[in-house]
């Protein structure tokens, strides 16, 4: 397979569909009020366009669209549709009022789909197809095709039904992996194929939006993009039907991180990140699991004492990005039974103890004993310690002292509270 070599000029464009696929996840529907918000932090977020929903759907989901498209004007606006005519009807007058209409209209290309789901030919499908795109030019200029279920679609039929919804005038084809069925190097090269095969490719940006059922959504959109995509459709925390759609977070960090293999220009603001993340999670009351990548509680967490001695000393050591880089304003040093003693100093120290090596050694030992039974400690049980191990700290003048009882020295003296992710600035 060729891949071609991409130039640093070459633009991704960020597809959020949070507010239409990613509010098909069971549990993380939104009211119009709740949509709107979203869609503002979506707009500081810096995404290229927002699919505002399915106007079809509901007298809700048609409202919400209308009002995304009044209040939200530097992003584009999408409403989806079938290929039907009161579909794209609906969806052209959801988004009457916006700055940058798109209309998003799609209609299966899988004989699967064909034979047990629309009971239609491919002739039939590919003139609804090119019929609907001409429709929705008549309303708006930028119109997007789908070919639901590219990926189990017969390649020769999908460029068939690409060069024709082009030539009807569509200016994004999105050619989406609907079941999360395929894998990275069969969609570069799928991608590869309409690139070379139809002929006026060119003329249209190539979209991908991809399914997580495998887990490989992210790294499918990732390998279309070096293939040549340059639209790529994700949401918030990765939400979406059945195991979610692609995680912008993941998939722009990845960019960010990886300048060097991935050298492509986004609009993404990464600080409004955690954030975006944060309100989607509030919005719906679907907490993002603790691993999650990027925005998880512990993506910038460390309890390992040999990570937190590195990380204390130098951050690149176990850090690839910075918490801040994303939003999120510090990293944590989580302690629990793999902490070492430098973890556990620099706890003190933030607490307003600085204790002396023989002083922490002592406090390490009982520390441990603690850790063996319990899942995590917590300050509270840091000050008990305290005051068994180095009694002297909580009655010694704000000077360096000898507790000439056990021989303990205490820098009592508070100090200035530092965060974690300052340490070492």
């Amino acid at each position: 397979m060729r891949i071609r070599r991409d130039s640093t000029h070459d633009r991704v464009k960020i597809f959020d569909t949070t507010l239409r696929d990613g509010e098909q996840s069971p549990g993380c529907s939104m009211n119009l009020s709740e949509k709107l918000t979203m869609a503002h932090q979506l707009e500081d977020l810096g995404v290229d366009i927002i699919e505002a929903g399915f106007a079809i759907a509901s007298d809700d989901d048609f409202a919400a669209i209308a009002a995304i498209s009044r209040e939200c004007r530097q992003s584009v606006i999408a409403s989806l549709a079938r290929c039907t005519g009161l579909d794209i009807d609906r969806a052209a007058r959801s988004v009457e009022s916006a700055a940058r209409p798109r209309i998003h209209t799609f209609i299966a290309t899988s004989d699967i789909h064909l034979k047990h789901k629309l009971r239609k030919n491919r002739s039939q499908v590919l003139q609804e197809a090119s019929e609907s795109v001409r429709l929705a030019r008549a309303f708006v200029d930028d119109v997007e095709f789908s070919a639901e279920d590219a990926t189990r679609s017969d390649i020769d039929y999908l460029c068939q039904i690409v060069e024709a919804v082009i030539e009807a005038g569509a200016t994004t084809v999105n050619l989406p992996d609907t079941v999360g069925y395929t894998t990275p190097w069969e969609y570069a090269e799928l991608i590869e194929e309409i690139r070379a095969r139809v002929k006026n490719i060119d003329r249209a940006v190539i979209s991908v939006h991809c399914h997580n059922d495998l887990g490989l959504a992210v790294a499918n959109s990732i390998a279309a993009v070096k293939a040549g995509a340059r639209q790529v459709e994700c949401t918030v925390n990765g939400i979406g039907e059945r195991a979610g759609n692609a995680s912008l977070e993941e998939f722009v960090m990845i960019l960010k991180v990886r300048p060097d293999l991935l050298p492509y220009a986004i609009g993404v603001n990464t600080e409004q990140i955690y954030p975006s993340s944060q309100l989607l999670s509030a919005i719906t009351g679907v907490q993002v699991q603790p691993n999650k990548a990027i925005v998880g509680r512990n993506a910038f967490a460390h309890e390992a004492g040999i990570h937190q001695d590195g990380v204390l000393k130098e951050r690149l050591t176990y850090e690839i990005m910075t918490p801040q880089s994303v939003g999120i304003e510090q990293n944590t040093l989580v302690l629990g039974k793999h902490s070492g003693r430098h973890a556990l100093g620099k706890r003190f120290e933030e607490l307003g103890y600085q204790l002396m090596r023989s002083e922490l050694d002592r406090a390490y030992k009982l520390f441990i004993r603690i850790a063996d039974q319990r899942k995590r400690v917590e300050d509270e049980d840091l000050i008990e310690i305290l005051g068994k191990a180095a009694p002297g700290v909580f009655e010694a003048p704000a000077v360096c002292a000898t507790d000439q009882a056990d021989g303990f020295a205490s820098l009592v003296s508070p100090v200035t509270y530092k965060s974690v992710a300052a340490a070492g600035d």
